[in-house]
């Protein structure tokens, strides 16, 4: 990749993280974690990879994207802020009465391609997509994150069934594979491993990637755009809480908002870390 490319994206993922911490210290509730480890993929998808434009978020062209992991739509929406879906001042009302940003992708958000929460919804919400783009002979790609958690539910093996069996080939669904859900680790909760092993087995294309290696994240999207006769699994490997360091890898930051001497030191952190790569 692209060393100025890289860097903008580093920033830019930077920010989004800014923007998750922001978000959830306002509402005072939220999910800081799983948000956190999937910044640097989503800074990726639509800086760098979707067709996708704010200006004309409704372009039946467009690139789609479901966040199954619904709960970690502070990131998400930090995202779509950057790319100029709406202000990122709206983050900060985020999950307040009334406000625009609710706890869960709504359809209604501007960039919201589908409404998400329950999980395992998402990735068959996604193949609906990705099997509609086929019949009507559009060239859309469909992009849908998974929490590794989330993977055990039934339902996303369902869904895996099915695009295999219709040859999705414009589908690609990302693992978020920290390790941890909100009971603890997913190795002793009730463990998908080998995630590889399975989805290969129901028949889609497997990559594994670095999910905080700009260049490994490029590499494997570069090579999911090559496979057209079958959906693509992307496992992501992650560190829940990345870029704030008392938040990397413990499970407690899953669904708990920083008090105000968190977000402190959470920004400060972070605008170091921004500071750095600007310099």
């Amino acid at each position: 990749m692209d060393a100025n490319i890289k860097k903008d994206l580093q920033k830019i993922a930077c920010k989004v993280r800014m923007g998750v911490i922001e978000g959830t210290y306002n509402a005072k509730s939220g999910h800081p974690g799983g948000s956190l480890s999937i910044s640097d993929t989503l800074t990726y998808l639509y800086f760098n990879k979707m067709n996708v434009d704010a200006k004309n978020p409704d372009d039946c062209s467009r690139d789609r994207f479901v966040l199954s992991k619904g709960h970690t739509a502070p990131a998400l929406y930090s995202v779509l802020a950057q790319k100029g879906y709406f202000s990122t001042e709206e983050l900060k009302s985020l999950r307040h009465i009334g406000a625009l940003l609710q706890g869960h992708p709504c359809i209604h958000i501007p960039g919201v391609d589908m409404s998400s929460g329950s999980l395992g919804q998402g990735i068959s919400a996604a193949c609906g997509m990705a099997l509609a783009g086929k019949i009507d002979g559009k060239s859309y790609n469909v992009y849908t994150v998974l929490g590794d958690g989330e993977i055990e539910e039934g339902q996303v093996w369902e869904a895996a069934m099915f695009a295999a069996h219709y040859k999705l080939g414009n589908l690609v669904a990302i693992v978020d594979n920290n390790g941890l859900q909100i009971d603890g680790k997913i190795t002793e909760v009730c463990s998908p491993e080998p995630i590889t092993d399975k989805f290969a087995a129901f028949g889609w294309h497997v990559i594994t990637m670095d999910a905080h290696d700009f260049d490994d994240i490029d590499r494997a999207f570069t090579e999911a755009s090559s496979i057209t006769d079958k959906p693509v699994a992307i496992i992501q490997k992650s560190v829940k809480g990345k870029g704030v360091s008392f938040m990397e890898n413990q499970v407690s930051w899953h669904g708990t908002a920083p008090n105000k001497e968190q977000y402190d030191q959470a920004m400060a952190e972070l605008n170091a870390q921004l500071k750095e790569l600007e310099d």
